[in-house]
């Protein structure tokens, strides 16, 4: 075999995207220990393993996608901008609760396997304030990331200290509520602060099926948590204004615009 056939043949076997894709792009940035790159069809992991990006799933109804959402579904609705005002989202507006669940198992490990604890990292919160300590995974910097967070928090005015301290969990083997999904609290990537102030749409759940959104969280606490890649359930539809997780993905094509008209 010639050179220039040898290095056909090699180029052939790699794989690299028709067209580059932002939200792919943006993935791995956000996850760069993790991943390595992608095809038209595959997310390519740093260890070389494949895994299919899927299709978007528009005409599917809500629930049914988020119990098979793909890799691809898991941008197909838009975070809104730090600062955008803080109003009720249209009907399953919610940005970020689309999740393939391969995804954050391959990324963090399988909490009911006994994968997940061995990467959990204490961290304090709001030590000034008695906190006393959370654990977060160390996956992604996740941990890092969150300390930044309380640091930051910890100097707020005395005022806002009372939605986070104390706050109401961290990593937590469980599904989420009524459903047979992992919770991201299962994957050491979430917290939850203050349930005294926080809203969740299930306990406003009306006996018709219908919810109002509603909002108790400062924006000073939303908008430092977006600052270091944590996505606020508050700017769901169906939404969870205690609930924050580790999405940096989201907020980068956000403030990139994306997707763009």
């Amino acid at each position: 075999m010639t050179r220039i056939s040898l290095l056909t043949a090699m180029l052939a076997s790699l794989s690299f995207p028709a067209i580059a894709d932002p939200a792919l792009d943006a993935l791995l940035a956000a996850y760069a220990d993790r991943l390595a790159s992608y095809s038209e069809d595959e997310l390519i992991w740093k260890d070389g393993s494949r895994m299919p990006l899927g299709r978007l799933q528009p005409n599917l109804p809500f629930e049914q996608r988020l119990n098979q959402a793909s890799i691809r579904d898991q941008f197909a609705i838009p975070y809104p901008l730090s600062g955008a005002p803080f109003q009720a989202p249209a009907p399953d507006v919610d940005p970020g609760r689309l999740r393939n669940e391969a995804f954050f198992l391959k990324m963090y490990g399988d909490c009911r396997k006994g994968e997940v604890k061995p990467r959990l990292k204490a961290v304090p919160w709001l030590p000034n304030h008695g906190g006393g300590s959370v654990r977060v995974t160390t996956i992604n910097g996740v941990a890092d990331q969150l300390e930044k967070v309380s640091r930051e928090l910890d100097q707020l005015p005395t005022a806002l200290i009372g939605f986070l301290v104390p706050m109401s969990g961290t990593y937590n083997c469980r599904p989420i509520a009524e459903t047979n999904r992992l919770s991201v609290h299962a994957f050491g990537a979430a917290i939850d602060i203050n349930a005294r102030f926080g809203d969740y749409w299930l306990w406003a759940k009306r006996p018709d099926g219908s919810i109002t959104w509603r909002n108790r969280i400062p924006r000073e606490i939303v908008e430092l948590f977006e600052r270091h890649g944590f996505i606020w359930g508050g700017r769901w539809h169906h939404f969870d204004s205690l609930h924050f997780e580790y999405r940096p993905e989201l907020i980068a094509l956000a403030k990139q615009g994306w997707p763009r008209e």
